[in-house]
């Protein structure tokens, strides 16, 4: 699908940016893959790792200016949205800014990805879009709402709208692993809960999503991948055996559990393989069998959390994937 065809990333510089890139590259040869982001020095940074490639192209611009997205929309094919304001404590302090890029730049690129003809577009969300306690989940699961109602705002237009959800992206910029890797020779970690849970993606797992949503989507789905759950003491016990754990408190806006389902979306959830599809509530789109296909309805009242995962990461299979990540951890 992705084949010779031109592909924009929003927010490209990040985590998912990084890995998405070269993975699409090396399996697509795309005619173009253009980086969408507002920082120039990561744009510098990025474009060094891909000099010589006429097919990455880097565009200066946010999500929040309209008329630039319609500019870099020229004759593109395909959209990963993954621009956002993400850390929960500077959303909880900068509520305004949040708002601006998770909702209204979500509103924004909806708008120019339809008025320019995009086939196909992807939105990245994440587990604290389900049953949001804090700021920037209650924006992500604004922003995955007009995603899917995109679909029907398109009208004849044939621009197709539909979501990940991801949990703990392992090993990125700012999350659990390269933190407690930073700071284990101090021989003391601080771990929030002793009975925290996390979901366990990788990046390349979170690329393969993207990927089948594009290949998969009628439009409106919310795709979330299975993956296993970890504790985070055993993350802890698993980057530094010998260090001590000191229990800190839940931060404000932090849940104890991860969930990407919650039991409301359970009566319009199915079941495959390798994910779950949560199909929109709207329109009936949750009866159409062009989005079903051939999954199977979760039963009611069913969630999809952390804590109550039947799939479990041990501490071994962790430190297998430390020794084979560790140079790139914490790195983008």
């Amino acid at each position: 699908m992705l084949q010779g065809k031109s592909i924009l990333v929003t927010g490209g510089t990040g985590s998912f940016g990084h890995t998405f890139v070269p993975m699409t590259l090396e399996r697509y040869n795309p005619a173009r893959l253009i980086i969408y982001s507002r920082d120039e020095m990561k744009q510098w940074e990025m474009a060094k790792k891909f000099a010589g490639d006429p097919r990455v192209r880097f565009f200066i611009g946010d999500v929040r200016d309209r008329e630039r997205l319609y500019r870099a929309l020229d004759g593109v094919d395909y959209v990963v949205h993954a621009a956002a304001t993400k850390i929960v404590p500077t959303a909880e302090y900068n509520p305004f800014e949040c708002v601006k890029t998770n909702i209204n730049g979500a509103m924004n690129l909806i708008d120019a990805c339809i008025d320019k003809g995009i086939k196909r577009v992807v939105a990245l969300s994440t587990d604290k879009a389900s049953s949001p306690i804090n700021l920037y989940g209650a924006t992500k699961l604004a922003s995955d709402k007009l995603f899917v109602a995109g679909n029907s705002y398109a009208g004849g237009h044939d621009t197709r709208f539909a979501v990940v959800r991801y949990g703990n992206v392992m090993g990125s910029r700012g999350s659990v692993i390269p933190f407690f890797m930073s700071i284990k020779d101090k021989g003391e970690l601080p771990v929030t809960d002793e009975r925290m849970t996390r979901f366990m993606i990788s990046l390349e797992q979170g690329v393969e999503l993207v990927w089948h949503a594009f290949d998969d989507m009628e439009g409106g789905e919310i795709y979330v991948k299975k993956i296993p759950s970890m504790k985070v003491t055993d993350v802890a016990s698993t980057v530094a055996p010998e260090a001590t754990q000191k229990i800190v408190g839940i931060r404000p806006g932090e849940k104890l559990h991860e969930q990407m389902i919650g039991s409301e979306d359970a009566y319009f959830t199915y079941e495959y393989p390798e994910h779950f599809k949560i199909l929109p509530a709207i329109h009936n789109w949750s009866a159409d069998q062009a989005r079903i296909k051939d999954g199977v309805r979760v039963p009611e009242g069913f969630i999809y959390a952390s804590d109550n995962n039947p799939e479990w990461m041990t501490q071994a299979d962790l430190g297998v994937w430390i020794d084979a990540n560790r140079e790139k951890i914490g790195a983008i």
